[in-house]
């Protein structure tokens, strides 16, 4: 079992972070928040992809207007992705759920207490979102782009939202590669009890995006840091709420949907197994009930592995069996396995 490191919670909208809440799991959108139309048809896709949260970019004055219809036919909170310009934030604090600030770009003091002012009137949470890429001038000169760099960033921002009173806080701090993103966060969880958001930036492809994302997030989740999570993949909508629910799922810290056990391919299988178990993965990928489901390619390992299976395929050579909790339900030709199998399945997500 994970112990979690106790941490504030804070709300954005109904959704509560840290405190012992459930990691949430969140993505961007990538059209122009401008472009009301084709934002609302992302958020519906990463709503119904099983999202939390959603940030959107605002760039210019035509993407803070549109927040206003927006956030009302939104089904997800929307958080606010702010750079440079700190009047757009203070006109989309107006209508959205959260704001993320990179406190190195927003332009000092005085323009962070104004977004702080609004957000206060509000109830509005604020990330501080730390880039190894965007540290400012004087930090990155005496650290270079390092965890150290990056700590001391979050820091100064901290306190200084502390100082105006304000604590309804989440953290990221992110770099594009695993060490460097793992260091930081822990480097900082033993100095604030902030929730804190998970995120390796700019990760690259599904493949590359998905694999620092399991290596970062296993090795902080699994020490019990982070709240909330992004897996971030360039051109993706749904795949990166599928592979941060898969790591959250693998990680025993949420039961939803399928888990499916697979032999490696080797001299022993007796059917051609991949396209069996790519068939499963498709035919299962909506269902929300946990289950367990075996898919072994010869006897050897298929009868200790379907025991602790809900559902099972135990393939020999032109027939096979389908167990289930443990039970043989029968012995098919091997024609008529998938098809019985997936029947058995679907009824056990029903039950």
């Amino acid at each position: 079992m994970i112990n979690r490191y106790p941490t504030r919670k804070i709300k954005i909208r109904d959704v509560e972070i840290g405190g012992g809440a459930p990691i949430s799991v969140q993505s961007m959108t990538y059209s122009k928040t401008k472009d009301i139309k084709s934002t609302l048809e992302q958020i519906n896709r990463l709503y119904f992809a099983g999202a939390d949260l959603v940030r959107v970019a605002v760039l210019d004055e035509g993407d803070a207007n549109a927040l206003k219809e927006i956030v009302s036919k939104s089904p997800l909170p929307i958080i606010a992705d702010i750079h440079f310009n700190y009047k757009l934030g203070l006109k989309a604090a107006e209508y959205v759920d959260a704001l993320r600030i990179n406190p190195g770009n927003i332009g000092g003091k005085k323009r962070i207490k104004e977004i702080v002012k609004a957000c206060k009137e509000r109830n509005l949470p604020i990330r501080i979102g730390v880039n190894a890429g965007s540290l400012e001038e004087h930090l990155e000169k005496k650290y270079g782009q390092t965890p150290k760099a990056m700590v001391e960033s979050a820091l100064w921002h901290i306190k200084f939202l502390e100082d105006l009173d304000f604590f309804d806080i989440k953290v990221s701090l992110k770099a594009s590669d695993v060490i460097r993103t793992v260091e930081a966060y822990r480097m900082l969880r033993a100095l604030v009890d902030y929730p804190f958001h998970l995120g390796v930036t700019e990760a690259g492809t599904k493949f590359h995006a998905t694999i620092k994302s399991a290596a970062a997030f296993g090795a902080l989740l699994l020490e019990g840091i982070g709240d909330t999570l992004r897996v971030s993949i360039t051109g993706e909508l749904e795949e990166e709420i599928r592979v941060g629910k898969a790591i959250l799922k693998d990680l025993g810290l949420i039961e939803e949907g399928v888990n499916i056990i697979s032999c490696p391919t080797c001299g022993r299988i007796e059917v051609d197994l991949p396209p069996i178990v790519a068939a499963v993965e498709k035919a299962t990928k909506d269902i929300k009930k946990p289950l367990n489901l075996a898919v072994m390619g010869c006897v050897v390992n298929a009868i200790g592995e379907a025991k602790e299976a809900d559902v099972a395929i135990a393939c020999g050579k032109g027939y096979g069996l389908i167990i289930k909790k443990g039970e043989i339900l029968g012995k098919y030709p091997e024609g008529e396995l998938l098809d019985r199998f997936l029947k058995e399945v679907k009824k056990e997500a029903k039950e």
